[in-house]
């Protein structure tokens, strides 16, 4: 993740620590979801860094329904914001209907918080709309201390938000999860390891990557790693990023047969004795 610059990093540290006791004290008295949202929209301005008055505003209108938070940045609409009670456990069904609005907007970001507890959903624009959660903060266990704490905070910062922190934090997830794992295992490069590890460790046994891939699929990983929308679209982008290496080494290969063959025609003729 990038450096978090240093004034953004106190206001986040200090945010923790004022807030912290603020959400103790509303959740020991049971706040209602009017309160929580005061509580949050604070939190934004005090933690996250948007003009409560300008870029979070309570009267967004989607389909004739109101939700209850959004941050826009130019009038431009960024995030929906589902709040709940902050006494209120948050589940999926909570989301649903900010995920509806967020996809008939063509948003690709929503958050479900009760103050305490935070969720960030990516969509996924498939038929029919799905969604991930991509950031989890338990605002009562973070610590101002812990760098990792602050740089979740960041992502959801105003001046992470504008550097497109949250995306690129969602790509590093995504290469690193066991669809994209799981997908980059059953490429020939990674066979071909594979198939030369083990015959150093058995040099008399023959093994060919088909054995091996049937190995991995059936018998080492999960199923549902290689099965579903999830795994097909890690499969896409693998696949794609191959070719797209493959078309690369290619046009080095040309280029440096057309750079000798050039080289090799100006070259002077040697005179004879």
């Amino acid at each position: 993740m990038a450096t978090i610059p240093k004034k953004i990093s106190e206001r986040i540290v200090l945010g923790i620590k004022k807030y912290q006791p603020l959400l103790t004290a509303a959740k020991s008295r049971d706040v209602g979801e009017a309160d929580t949202v005061t509580i949050i929209k604070d939190m934004l301005s005090d933690i996250f860094g948007y003009d409560k008055y300008s870029e979070v505003t309570s009267e967004f209108a989607i389909r004739g329904t109101y939700c209850d938070l959004a941050i826009k940045f130019d009038n431009k609409l960024a995030t929906l914001i589902e709040a709940k009670a902050i006494g209120i456990e948050l589940k999926e069904q909570h989301v649903k209907q900010a995920v509806d609005y967020a996809a008939n907007q063509g948003i690709d970001w929503v958050i479900l918080t009760n103050g305490n507890f935070w969720k960030v959903y990516k969509l996924i624009f498939l038929k029919p709309i799905d969604k991930e959660v991509v950031v989890e903060i338990d605002f009562s266990q973070i610590s101002s201390r812990v760098e990792k704490d602050v740089e979740k905070l960041y992502l959801l910062c105003k001046e992470g938000w504008q550097k497109s922190a949250l995306g690129a934090y969602h790509t590093q997830q995504q290469a690193l999860s066991r669809y994209f794992v799981g997908s980059i295992l059953q490429t020939e490069t990674v066979l071909d390891v594979i198939r030369r590890e083990l015959r150093r460790v058995s040099p008399d046994v023959k093994i060919d990557n088909e054995e091996i891939r049937f190995v991995l699929v059936n018998e080492v990983m999960k199923r549902d790693v290689f099965e579903g929308d999830k795994a097909q679209e890690a499969a896409k982008k693998v696949n794609k990023a191959s070719q797209r290496q493959l078309r690369t080494i290619t046009k080095q290969k040309i280029s440096s047969v057309r750079n000798e063959s050039s080289a090799s025609d100006e070259e002077p003729l040697s005179s004879g004795t």
